[in-house]
């Protein structure tokens, strides 16, 4: 009974309901009556033979139909659900226990959420439910079905079960191993030994866990032991999302996979270690990743930061400088000598920028020469020195060395100590541009920062030639963004004291599919930008009053960084809240 009512969607039969329903005009209808399956077609879903002609989608200009348009259509036409498989939200290991690999391919089906009373399976074939009963009777579950694109089920099938039988088998190979590292030992006896590094579940598993990364756009990974796992964490756009978690002996193995390929110590887990590592995303584009570990109570944890070389090639405009900002940054840059700062928190771009700048300064007629600890991103450009402490390499006797190597533009990764500091004005003072980094909120404090080191007022005048400070803020997704009223309140706390006009209206965060549901899609930064004018020489001295500094600094044009964002946010670009979060409130902001 239930087989003769299973029936599969046939590609006349969706040609014409198309047209029926209004997504197809004329031409394209007769051209699609002629589709014809090739000899590599027979087995594609009708629904994808339909997107790869790329019609256009005649209820909306400038559209096409696409799987996920076509699937949005048939869904609402057969009252089903739309689904859209997020990899970052699904659960492997429990969706690939409730079926097996043979099963889900047999009848074109996932199963893509599993609770105690339920399993939500996507599927591609609305009329065909044979199967459905017999995954009711295994699973003591019941059933709930959702559409979802059928080259979205094909590709996370083969990933999601990959991964699931490396995952596995890996496992079965350290069955009873203890994770306990450092904290505790736990002696088990008659144990199977520890998945090697090299096994190929091992390789399976890094492999797929770096492409991924690379699919999802993330910045790092983050391999975090406990005591019977291991968590996988993706940063993504400056947010950290869980991804899966290992059995703890094969994150283990995955760590030491990990620092085999990075030629790191792999039986040395006491200390911190560095590295680097170059690899090449499934497009063919060179990425490289930097790698940290560090000992914690369950082992090594480990850091993969992600550098595209493609971030030194932004320009100025693509990184979120505003005209005015990047007026004032190229006239603080065109300098010969002196030192320039740049200020913000650990992953605020301050390492994009000093690199993107040294980049348009690196002529053939320069020589930039660059101390850093590590070196976060190999440039041909310029000439590159790393900080090794083991043989007294400091910043400080780094500049020393560098300083005799005639350079023109020298940059310092950042000034944290006295020393650094006076080596780097000593620099700027006989001739050299000096660029280098400071940890401060804002660009104002940058000053009494250098006070607090043991930087003498009367040398800080005369080397510095001005502060950036920056941060980052998630960008709006063109794809979704929604108009809606201001928040005047909001508004004001984000503008005050110095007021910019209410804009009509501004755009919010909704969530779709290319944005994963968040709103947001990239990065982008704001500046305040702080030349130190003839103007603001005389707040510097030995009792400098920040706030009068900051004041005097807004009064000569600078923007702050909420005032910075405020535009942004004006310009459709982000959100109030997005700004709130990531710029410091100062004394001033409050007052409004």
């Amino acid at each position: 009974m239930q087989a003769s009512a299973d029936r599969t969607l046939t590609l006349s039969t969706l040609v014409e309901d198309l047209r029926r329903d209004g997504l197809l005009n004329d031409e394209d209808h007769s051209l699609a009556q002629s589709i014809r399956r090739g000899p590599d077609d027979t087995k594609l879903h009708p629904i994808t033979m339909i997107a790869r002609q790329g019609y256009k989608d005649a209820r909306t200009q400038g559209k096409v139909l696409s799987e996920q348009v076509l699937v949005e259509w048939l869904a609402g036409r057969e009252n089903m659900e739309c689904y859209a498989i997020d990899p970052l939200e699904i659960n492997v290991t429990a969706v690939t226990d409730v079926m097996s690999y043979a099963f889900s391919e047999r009848h074109q089906i996932l199963a893509v959420k599993v609770s105690k009373d339920e399993v939500v399976v996507a599927c591609a074939e609305p009329h065909m439910k044979g199967w459905q009963p017999d995954l009711e009777h295994v699973t003591r579950r019941q059933i709930k079905r959702v559409l979802t694109s059928p080259s979205e089920i094909s590709r996370y099938r083969v990933e999601f079960y990959q991964l699931a039988n490396s995952v596995s088998k890996a496992r079965s190979s350290s069955d009873g191993i203890s994770s306990v590292q450092n904290l505790e030992s736990m002696l088990e006896l008659g144990k199977a030994k520890a998945p090697d590094a090299n096994d190929e579940h091992i390789v399976n598993i890094v492999d797929w866990l770096l492409q991924y990364a690379f699919d999802q756009r993330a910045s790092d990974i983050h391999l975090e032991p406990r005591r019977e796992l291991t968590h996988v964490r993706f940063r993504i756009d400056g947010v950290l999302h869980n991804v899966y978690e290992l059995p703890a002996a094969v994150g283990m193995a995955v760590i030491a996979r990990v620092k085999s390929l990075g030629r790191m110590n792999i039986a040395e887990k006491r200390k911190p270690q560095d590295s680097r590592l170059k690899t090449k995303t499934p497009e063919g584009e060179e990425v490289e990743l930097r790698l940290s570990t560090l000992p914690t109570a369950f082992g090594e944890k480990m850091v993969m930061r992600v550098f595209d070389p493609q971030m030194l090639m932004r320009s100025f405009s693509e990184m979120g400088f505003a005209k005015e900002d990047r007026r004032r940054w190229s006239e603080m840059t065109k300098n010969n000598h002196g030192i320039i700062f740049v200020t913000g928190p650990t992953g605020s771009g301050k390492t994009t920028t000093l690199y993107s700048t040294l980049r348009q300064l690196a002529t053939s007629e320069v020589n930039v020469s660059t101390i850093e600890d590590p070196i976060e991103m190999v440039e041909p450009a310029f000439n590159q020195m790393q900080v090794n402490r083991q043989i007294d390499l400091t910043f400080a006797s780094g500049v020393r060395a560098l300083m005799r190597q005639d350079p023109d533009i020298i940059m310092v990764g950042e000034v944290r100590d006295l020393e650094t500091a006076e080596i780097a004005v000593q620099a700027a003072l006989t001739g050299h541009l000096v660029l280098s980094t400071l940890h401060t909120n804002d660009a104002p404090s940058a000053f009494t920062r250098l006070q607090e080191l043991g930087l003498p007022s009367y040398l800080i005048r005369s080397s510095v030639i001005g502060v950036m400070a920056q941060r980052l803020v998630r960008t709006l997704c063109p794809h979704c963004k929604e108009k809606q009223d201001v928040d005047e309140r909001a508004w004001k706390q984000l503008t005050a004291p110095w007021l910019v006009k209410t804009p009509p209206f501004i755009y919010g965060a909704k969530g779709c599919l290319e944005c994963r549901g968040t709103g947001y899609m990239g990065r982008m930064g704001i500046y305040e930008v702080m030349p130190l004018t003839e103007n603001l020489e005389p707040l510097i001295h030995e009792s400098t009053d920040q706030q009068k500094l900051r004041q005097a600094a807004m009064k000569e044009g600078m923007h702050s960084l909420r005032l910075s964002g405020a535009h942004k946010v004006a310009a459709g670009m982000t959100t109030i809240a997005e700004v709130m979060r990531v710029a410091p409130a100062t004394r001033l902001n409050n007052q409004g």
